[in-house]
């Protein structure tokens, strides 16, 4: 019989995409043992998840990883990221900007990013090497998992060829994609929405596009709104400048890449005719799908494993590795025991309600809308008012960013208002809110907010009472819980954030804030950590 290798670590990963590594570096950051299992040897070479946001940046600026994901870029920073929506042909007369993730920079330590997804594997799989207690076994799929009242055995053999191993651990993650092995085995149901689209993904290359396109200087990606397809997009994507292209659409559920021209496809969709050298045509089904929950015992899932859609407004790769660094800290606050039960919980009840907003209020909406006008507008039909509406949709686009405000308003772990529920609509705001994202903004000796922010909670107090600071120290050494206090006055802006004590999450997040009432600093923590 052979011998079979034995690990033993707090986290087991299963994928190792975007999602799994960044986690992996999350929780090594804080002293965590990971071992990670990839079941391909090398990221896969096919441009997905590309539009990265502000939001997601800083992540990467946590991770410290930021100047390296920048340097990876595949097209030249002084080219820009902008994103157009056309009408009929991608070379039509009508057209508009659309998703200027840049209208939201000030509320972010950073601005946004594009690149292909395997370059993103790239920089992550390079940063994760650096962390002495992140185990990664890239050629390895798990096979079996077992969980029991101490922990998770993970039986994991290699992908292609030979060789099996036993991992041990207190908790799995499932980073596996949608079709995740750890969702299966954990017995987690999901909730779709089939819209029985098949879709095809085009990678190509043509130098005579980007000279067609050459009166849109700085756009990166564009969506085709084509009246016969009732709403769903043909869409262009760059993956460099001048020569390599992505492209989806909708084709008949029988295609396949022998029965249909796609050259013909891309050049109806263009308008026009141009080179076209494929390195790859693929499909895949246009629907919405949800896990009912994203935790069961020890067992957790994220990213795709949790929640898939159309790569509609580039939401995707950006909700999965929000769910890492949600998922990150509480696992760590779990194991060093100032995490409750209820603090894992939340992982789920804060998330999972995000990612149906975003599918309901974004990426479906858009679809619903860009139908609307399609059915009942055109230039042959309505000229006056097909234009007029049109000019409206500019600024639908900008306020569509701004919306954009995941919060988690009805977490049990966060002061919200009575009623509040977990959400992707929101508002941008520079004041501090419980269940916010943190808007950061310089300190008095210059240095930036999230500069200096660490891996646990801190507390922001500005020109606050000395006796209240007291009271969260004193509270936060009695839990065991880590804390930092981040003291200035109110001069210079700091003002906007409308409070003087803002109790801030390890993801950025605020907890609570000081609106003038009584409180027990003790009580605020408790419930920060689901300890209450």
């Amino acid at each position: 019989m052979t011998d079979i290798t034995r690990y033993d670590t707090q986290i087991a990963i299963v994928g190792g995409g975007p999602v799994g590594l960044g986690l992996a570096i999350a929780l090594a950051q804080r002293g965590i043992e990971v071992v990670l299992v990839e079941r391909y040897v090398t990221p896969q070479p096919i441009p997905k998840g590309q539009n990265l946001t502000p939001r997601t940046m800083e992540h990467f600026h946590f991770w410290g990883a930021e100047q390296q994901l920048r340097a990876a870029r595949t097209v030249p920073a002084d080219w820009g990221n902008g994103g157009l929506t056309t009408y009929g042909t991608l070379l039509g007369k009508y057209h508009h900007p659309w998703m200027k993730r840049e209208l939201v920079r000030p509320f972010y330590h950073t601005g946004n990013e594009r690149l292909p997804q395997y370059q993103t594997e790239a920089v992550l799989r390079a940063r994760a090497a650096e962390f002495p207690n992140i185990r990664t076994f890239y050629g390895w799929r798990a096979e079996a998992i077992t969980e029991d009242a101490s922990g998770v055995t993970l039986d994991v053999v290699a992908h292609r060829g030979e060789g099996r191993m036993q991992i041990r651990a207190q908790y799995v993650a499932g980073c596996d994609g949608s079709r995740s092995f750890v969702r299966e085995t954990a017995g987690i149901t999901q909730t779709m929405e089939d819209h029985r689209r098949l879709m095809v993904l085009l990678v190509f290359k043509s130098t005579q596009l980007h000279e067609l396109l050459a009166g849109h200087p700085g756009m990166s990606f564009f969506n085709v709104l084509s009246p016969e397809l009732h709403g769903y997009w043909r869409f262009f994507g760059r993956v460099d400048l001048g020569t390599t292209w992505f492209f989806h659409c909708p084709v008949p559920l029988d295609t396949t890449k022998d029965n249909f021209d796609f050259v013909k496809l891309l050049h109806d969709s263009a308008g026009a005719e141009f080179d076209v050298s494929f390195d790859h045509i693929g499909f895949w089904d246009l629907r919405f799908s949800v896990a009912d929950s994203y935790r069961a015992g020890r067992l957790f899932i994220a990213g795709d494993a949790a929640h898939s859609h159309p790569p509609y407004g580039g939401y995707g790769i950006n909700t999965g590795l929000e769910d890492a660094a949600n998922l990150a800290w509480k696992l760590a606050a779990a194991l060093q025991g100032w995490g409750s039960e209820a603090l894992l919980d939340s992982y789920s009840l804060e998330r999972q309600p995000v990612f149906a907003s975003t599918a309901r209020d974004f990426i479906a909406k858009s679809i619903e809308v860009d139908r609307a006008l399609v059915d009942s507008y055109s230039p042959e039909r309505n000229l006056a008012e097909f234009e007029a509406q049109w000019a409206a949709r500019s600024g639908d686009a900008v306020g569509e960013v701004h919306s954009f405000d995941p919060n988690y308003l009805g977490s049990p772990i966060v002061f919200g208002p009575e009623g509040g529920v977990c959400s992707a609509v929101g508002r941008h705001d520079y004041r501090a809110r419980p269940g916010h994202h943190l808007t950061p903004f310089a300190l008095s000796d210059g240095r930036k907010l999230f500069d200096v922010l660490g891996q646990g909670f801190t507390l922001l107090a500005l020109d606050a009472d000395p006796a209240g600071v007291a009271a969260f120290s004193e509270a936060a050494a009695q839990l065991g819980l880590p804390l930092q206090v981040i003291e200035d006055d109110r001069q210079q802006g700091r003002d906007r954030v409308g409070r003087t004590l803002v109790l801030v999450r390890p993801d950025q997040y605020v907890a609570w804030v000081d609106d003038g009432a009584a409180f027990s600093a003790e009580a605020v923590l408790r419930r920060a950590t689901g300890r209450a």
